[in-house]
């Protein structure tokens, strides 16, 4: 059977099918390269906001409106990657935005253009992000998925940490922002041409994943796999341990900042030189990879159990990131770039043993929608409290991931049940 679908995929590429593991390496380099293009924007998006007038509150209410609309919207396009004809279609359209977007920052100084095109490359996110995932899940099936999607972060996080490198070199011989954007046309357009090339030579990647329905998900005390049909699905078709970890999940990002207003702080009190944040947020990224990596690792031997460290460290990076010491500061940004890895690894991975097997780009959306309109009110909330007092807003948040960290061990035991 194998062998047959091998030979059909055969005759609409140039060449010999990749294997599973040469897929998801293209794929991560195509993201790596897109990475570079997104993330060097993001490095830089809080003060380059500032720049053009904006407040603290609005930055941080646009940042999170901007993950929110890549969260959220996951909920439609996760919907649409549902049907495999459309995956490529989605991800192609997705990346494109983005490759649109961020160079397009670099000639604008109008800051209600600059919030639009902000928001229009999370867009981008959204729209790509459900098929792209689904792809991998298909794909890491033969290589176990927790390795696969930390495989991938990883890859990703290369390109996050050379475009904000390359905006930062750009802003420290230029003195400003626009250059820089523009110069990340040049790894989008490479990212495009990849993506064509591998859509090209691996038209139905579902044929990696000979998975049955209902992929096992690993219990959090053994390697060993548990159903993920053991309890009965809700009226959505998701099981209940879905609803119980999307919850978990949206409560943690309830209580997490964005880098922007994180960058914000650093420069509009001093601590750091505008060129420097890129920087950091570069070394963040390269934290996020380590414990992307670190993390999918354990998950696929302890299983949940790896996500009690999420809300703890999510817990400490306002106590660290908005101080006025910048030695602490810094400790805070590579704090939030940690849980951000462990966030787009092991939670993604989850979700896709969590969830039957012909819906996981719905399930990558309902998901992702969850924690996505939870980012943004918390965004708002921290953006307030910010403004009135840094104390306030960090009590605030360490009460939030507490309770989140609660609801978590309570609820872990029916995430998950041994298999009969």
């Amino acid at each position: 059977m194998t062998s047959t679908a091998g030979n059909t995929g055969s005759r609409s590429t140039a060449g010999p099918p990749l294997t599973a593991f040469r897929f998801i390496l293209v794929f991560g380099t195509i993201s790596a390269l897109m990475d570079m293009v997104y993330e060097g924007a993001r490095s830089v998006t809080g003060p380059f906001l500032g720049v053009l007038g904006a407040s603290a509150l609005l930055i941080s209410v646009i940042t999170g409106a901007g993950e929110a609309v890549a969260l959220v919207l996951r909920l439609v396009f996760g919907r649409l990657a549902d049907r495999p004809r459309l995956r490529w279609a989605l991800a192609m359209a997705g990346y494109g935005l983005t490759a649109l977007s961020v160079p397009l920052l670099g000639i604008t100084s109008a800051l209600w253009i600059a919030c639009f095109l902000v928001l229009a490359e999370r867009l981008g996110k959204a729209v790509r992000s459900p098929a792209k995932d689904t792809m991998l899940a298909e794909a890491g099936t033969r290589l176990g998925r927790g390795k696969a999607f930390a495989f991938h972060e990883a890859l990703d996080q290369i390109g996050a940490f050379l475009g904000p490198l390359l905006i930062g070199v750009s802003l420290s011989l230029s003195g400003s922002y626009g250059p820089g954007f523009l110069l990340l046309a040049v790894p989008g357009l490479a990212a495009m041409l990849l993506l064509l090339w591998l859509r090209k030579r691996v038209p139905s990647p579902s044929r990696y994943d000979s998975s049955p329905h209902g992929q096992p998900v690993r219990d959090s005390g053994s390697a060993a796999p548990v159903a993920a049909t053991t309890s009965p699905p809700t009226t959505s078709g998701m099981p209940r341990q879905f609803w119980m970890y999307a919850a978990f999940s949206s409560l943690t990002m309830f209580g997490y900042a964005t880098f922007g207003l994180l960058s914000f702080h650093l420069v509009s009190t001093g601590l750091l030189q505008p060129a420097l944040v890129p920087v950091l947020y570069a070394v963040s990224m390269a934290v996020d990879a380590v414990a992307a990596l670190g993390s999918g690792w354990l998950y696929d031997r302890i299983g949940l159990k790896v996500l009690l460290a999420l809300p703890v460290l999510a817990g400490a990076v306002p106590w660290l990131g908005f101080s006025d010491n910048t030695t602490l500061a810094v400790a805070g940004a590579l704090l939030w770039g940690a849980a951000m890895g462990i966030q787009e690894s092991t939670m993604r991975a989850a979700v896709a043993e969590m969830a039957p097997t012909g819906r996981r780009g719905s399930a990558y959306g309902i998901f992702t929608a969850c924690y996505g309109i939870a980012w943004l009110a918390g965004s708002v909330l921290i953006g307030l409290l910010y403004e009135q007092s840094i104390f306030a807003l960090a009590i605030t948040l360490t009460i939030i991931q507490a309770a989140a960290l609660a609801i978590f061990i309570a609820v872990r035991p029916h995430m998950a049940t041994t298999a009969a």
